[in-house]
């Protein structure tokens, strides 16, 4: 298959999935609470839902482990059809769940187990289809086509709150109108595994698999490169805490917080995915023109010096006001750095365990930050009387972590992935950095 049908597949395969991720999120901050749960004061209620929302992250990681040994063993196609249907079909079981009122206790312990069900089959979605696309771009434009999927989970969380927003304006929403997003996933499910089941393997698998796999690539992962995993880890921690306060509680923050319209919330995240969608390629190609690490840091730096004039922006209550903070926080750092991220990951695990490389480094971070971020951000400004600066503040240390990270890995763009690379990708690197260097 040509390289455009390829990434078109793994495009709108990962926007599939990250609708049916973001549904999740958009439900835990509007309406879960309501729902699902004991009635109590709205702190109380959206605790829970935002518990039940880092839950599915607690499943991440093993889903990571499991599918990218998969991955590395038998192949990176399969592993993207099994994910596909296990998130896409457990979305479908949250939309037909009865509510507390119905069933009681039973009500928050089925969405739990349906939100594990996610988790354990987002471990390893993007992970897949980053791998699968990286090795078979042009390596002179590999940050430009590795950043196409990060723009496809922009379109799925842009689709999700466009249906969800829609929704939203029902008489009925509280009563079944919130439903109909999550039931509309089953069609998703139709459309990705066409998509899928006509996506050739990767010819850099293929190779590999001729001169014999890894029997345990994770831990071969964390023998072979230890150094490049920690960094990994670093950069991908407090980026992931960094996504989900803008993208999710934020939401939470501007409807429950300061009383606004849910509309308004909405509008802020479907403006800023939209952004997202046009910008993150671009972003992807600057990286293939100037190196991977400028960018990411310049992003992360501006991120930082933006935090407080942006919540002082939200605080106003202003909607436009609202709406630009979110578009520029989100829309425009988070995904300049996500773009970034797609490509440097992809590039810094070497073949026989690039598929494992990447799940551990970004699915056992997101257990740790991504998930419970909207929690302790809930937290944080209920503890400070429900002023926003401890979020600010969050924000600004987390941007400085993540940018200190990638200054710490090499520069990847320019490495070739179709290389027997049998040391850790670090010295590698750095090897082919000198010798150009040397050329120049």
């Amino acid at each position: 298959m040509p390289r455009r049908p390829l990434t078109k597949a793994a495009v709108i395969g990962t926007a599939l999935e990250f609708y049916d991720h973001a549904l999740f999120g958009l439900g835990a901050a509007i309406v879960f609470d309501k729902q699902f749960f004991p009635p109590g004061t709205p702190v109380a209620g959206a605790l829970g839902a935002f518990a039940a929302f880092a839950v599915g992250f607690l499943a991440r990681p093993i889903g990571g482990l499991v599918f990218g040994h998969f991955g590395d063993r038998v192949g990176r196609k399969p592993m993207l059809v099994v994910t596909l249907l296990l998130m896409g079909l457990s979305t479908v079981g949250i939309g037909l769940l009865p509510t507390y009122e119905q069933v009681g206790l039973a009500a928050p312990v089925l969405l739990t187990v349906l939100r594990l069900a996610q988790g354990f089959g987002a471990g390893a979605e993007y992970a897949g289809a980053l791998v699968l696309v990286a090795e078979t771009s042009d390596p002179r434009r590999r940050g430009l086509w590795a950043s196409l999927p990060g723009a496809g989970v922009q379109l799925g969380i842009l689709t999700a709150t466009l249906v969800f927003t829609g929704v939203t304006l029902l008489p009925s929403f509280e009563t079944w109108g919130w439903r109909v997003p999550f039931l509309l996933s089953l069609v998703g499910v139709g459309v990705g595994l066409f998509l899928r089941v006509q996506v050739p393997e990767s010819e850099l698998f293929e190779r590999e698999r001729a001169r014999g796999l890894s029997r345990f690539p994770a831990l071969e992962v964390i023998r072979r490169q230890p150094r490049i995993l920690l960094i990994a880890f670093a950069a991908n921690a407090p980026f992931g805490a960094i996504a989900y306060i803008l993208n999710v509680f934020v939401l939470s923050y501007v409807t429950r917080t300061l009383g606004l319209p849910a509309v308004v919330g909405l509008s802020a995240k479907l403006l800023a995915a939209a952004v997202a969608i046009a910008v993150t390629p671009l972003f992807g190609l600057l990286s293939d023109r100037v190196g991977r690490r400028p960018v990411f840091v310049g992003c992360a730096l501006f991120l930082g010096g933006f935090a407080f004039p942006m919540f002082r922006m939200v605080d106003t209550g202003h909607p436009a006001l609202v709406i630009l903070a979110v578009t520029i926080g989100y829309g425009v750092c988070v995904s300049g750095m996500f773009a970034v991220l797609a490509s440097l990951l992809t590039e810094l695990f070497d073949t026989r365990h690039r598929y494992s490389g990447v799940a551990i480094a970004r699915e056992w971070t997101a257990a740790l930050t991504s998930g419970p971020a909207p929690l302790v951000a809930t937290a944080l400004v209920a503890g400070a009387g429900g002023a926003s600066w401890p979020i600010a503040l969050l924000l600004v240390v987390c941007a400085a972590i993540t940018a200190g990270a990638v200054l710490l890995a090499p520069e990847t763009r320019r490495r070739d992935l179709t290389a027997d690379v049998s040391e850790p990708a670090a010295r590698a690197v750095r090897s082919a950095d000198c010798d150009l260097g040397a050329v120049r």
